[in-house]
């Protein structure tokens, strides 16, 4: 009796100074690095991780050092076992927590709320897919570090690994769709076809990428509502960026008008609305006909804007205020449609008649000029003795 208590004794006192030191530790790194960013991301997120793994060490070495007595016993066996059990497990949380502080410090680097942010939300896209993929890692890892501490897993072992082949194979077929999303992740967060906060139109739905996991995205669309799509849409489905290579985007306002319409007119009224706003960036402002069919011209206007949630505004104000323009000051050049009526000899003063020319009859065996290529007319003769040459071309004539 009294070597147990002599052994919980010592567990309890090696707990409390391995809970001391690392308090003293903690204290000491708070106060030198007030300064500095990674001291106080250690301090602040690697403090509870640590006190465990040093008081589960410290405990296991008072425990197998103080039951040397029972060595061979179950007992003792059974408790140093969970003690390296725990004790890997708070050596996981740790490097887990300390991945993190590293993580949190290059992302600090990066400001994402300024307004070209382009690399920023590259860097911090990958480094949060990262952090995801080394946690689980990290997991997977200590879990079968743990089961190797059983022996009965160890001696199965040999087994598994002859069959890892096909166990591989089945699980690749059962899981393919999961691990076909997680690949798609990864080459989404280091191909740099979309990041964090990217605009984006999928589905025929205009939003931002709100976040990105290695399974899925979520977009969240202009009326707040939330796209849930799996990571492989990205890499198997065509979808727009407006905001790949830079924050700044070009958009356009189009107008059906008639050809009546000023366009000089209508591109100065263009440039001064978009010299008097603050959705402007002022990069772009151009207005050209670009079609002219069907009874109307297509006037389009294209403008920038810094952001994408500008440009939206800025070309919902292009329209309104050009349209009520075109009302107000320019009515005759809105969209309508003529009809000609008149009779088929056109007496009408406003019809354009061609003249008629009297009819030339031709002997029916004459082949009208008109209807051949090489002969007929004079240019015809010179095509047809450049083409046979000019002894030839008579012999054929006779």
């Amino acid at each position: 009796m009294q070597t147990y208590l002599v052994t919980a004794v010592a567990a309890l006192a090696a707990a409390a100074v391995a809970l001391l030191l690392v308090e003293v530790v903690h204290r000491a790194t708070r106060r030198l690095g007030r300064r500095s960013l990674l001291m106080t991301e250690l301090t602040d997120h690697s403090h509870r991780s640590f006190q465990l793994a040093a008081t589960v060490l410290a405990v296991q070495l008072a425990v197998r050092f103080t039951t040397l007595y029972a060595v061979g016993s179950p007992w003792r066996q059974l408790v140093l076992h969970a003690l390296v059990l725990a004790l890997i497990a708070a050596a996981a949380w740790l490097v887990a927590s300390l991945l993190v502080v590293a993580e949190d410090t290059a992302l600090a680097r990066f400001r994402v709320d300024v307004p070209n942010n382009r690399h920023a939300r590259r860097v911090r896209t990958q480094v949060v897919l990262l952090r995801r993929l080394t946690i689980a890692v990290i997991v997977v890892l200590a879990l079968g570090v743990m089961l190797m501490t059983f022996p009965a897993v160890r001696g199965i072992g040999a087994g598994v690994l002859t069959s890892a082949g096909v166990v591989g194979v089945v699980a690749a077929l059962a899981a393919q769709s999961l691990l076909g999303n997680v690949f798609a992740g990864l080459q989404l967060a280091f191909s740099d076809a979309v990041r964090l906060d990217d605009v984006v139109v999928v589905e025929g739905e205009w939003g931002r990428i709100e976040e990105l996991t290695l399974s899925y995205v979520v977009v969240q669309v202009w009326d707040d509502r939330r796209l849930i799509l799996p990571t492989s849409y990205f890499t198997s489905t065509p979808f727009q960026n407006w905001t790949r290579t830079e924050a700044a985007v070009l958009g356009t306002a189009e107008f059906d008008l008639d050809w009546a319409i000023p366009v000089q007119a209508m591109r100065e009224e263009l440039r001064r609305l978009c010299e008097g706003t603050e959705l402007w960036d002022g990069r772009v402002c151009v207005l050209q006909v670009t079609d002219a069919t069907g009874g109307m011209v297509k006037v389009r206007a294209l403008v920038s804007a810094a952001d994408a949630g500008s440009l939206w505004d800025l070309r919902c104000l292009v329209r309104e205020h050009l349209v009520a323009w075109v009302r107000d000051q320019r009515p005759t050049a809105l969209p309508r449609l003529r009809a000609e009526v008149g009779d088929t000899a056109g007496s009408l003063p406003w019809q354009v008649v061609q003249p008629r020319r009297p009819a030339r009859r031709r002997p029916d065996t004459e082949v009208p000029d008109d209807a051949r290529v090489f002969g007929g007319s004079d240019d015809g003769e010179a095509r047809s003795e450049a083409f046979v040459g000019r002894e030839d071309h008579a012999d054929a004539r006779r």
